[in-house]
């Protein structure tokens, strides 16, 4: 992790000092793992005292559940600007897989969920559940003629998932072991999913 200089401390409102320390704990997240959220490296961030990021978050758990609702909510909003794509958008396969593959990577959702499994916080995932069944949903809306929507299209958003999990957390060092460009594996996804939805008549 780069250690960056640290900013001069400055006077600000309790829900900007609160904002600027869940944004700083993310890139902390992002660049460092779960480890790198300290409530030490957070306030030497924003140049504010331990003490300060304390009274802000509580504690160093405070901060971490801060943090994993924040992220929560983005993702939920992603996977709703997806459904939203997929009821308008002619290209809307292709987006769906840009937008969660957008999620998991640089949106720190698979760093996430792969703190919240590695940490059993399992409970903090039921915030996510219904804007998954909402794609699923906008999935079958999409397509209505597919034969075995109730199996079939859980499958196909567990896939793209799944995938873009994968490739968040250890796509990096498989896509350098093979020799693979940064997109491969989304750009693979969003070859496959037409294949996965298309119907009888097409």
């Amino acid at each position: 992790m780069a250690d960056l200089p640290t900013p001069k401390r400055r006077k600000r409102s309790a829900a900007q000092a609160r904002d600027e320390g869940l944004i700083a704990a993310r890139a902390l997240l992002l660049d460092g793992g779960p480890a790198a959220v300290t409530l030490a490296n957070v306030g030497k961030a924003i140049g504010m005292s331990h003490t300060n990021v304390i009274h802000h978050f509580g504690s160093a758990a405070g901060l971490q559940t801060a943090l994993m609702e924040s992220m929560i909510r983005d993702l939920a909003d992603a996977l709703g600007d997806a459904v939203s794509q997929l009821h308008t958008d002619a290209a809307a396969p292709s987006m769906l897989v840009e937008r969660v593959f957008h999620a998991f990577g640089e949106g720190g959702a698979g760093q996430l969920a792969a703190w919240l499994v590695l940490a059993r916080e399992y409970e903090h995932l039921e915030v996510i559940r219904q804007a998954v069944l909402d794609l699923v949903d906008a999935v079958k809306a999409r397509a209505p003629e597919l034969p075995d929507q109730d199996s079939r299209i859980p499958g196909i958003v567990l896939l793209i998932a799944i995938c873009a999990f994968g490739d968040a957390v250890i796509g990096p060092h498989l896509r350098q072991m093979l020799g693979q460009d940064g997109d491969a594996a989304k750009r693979l996804v969003a070859q496959i999913l037409p294949l996965l939805i298309v119907t009888p008549s097409d």
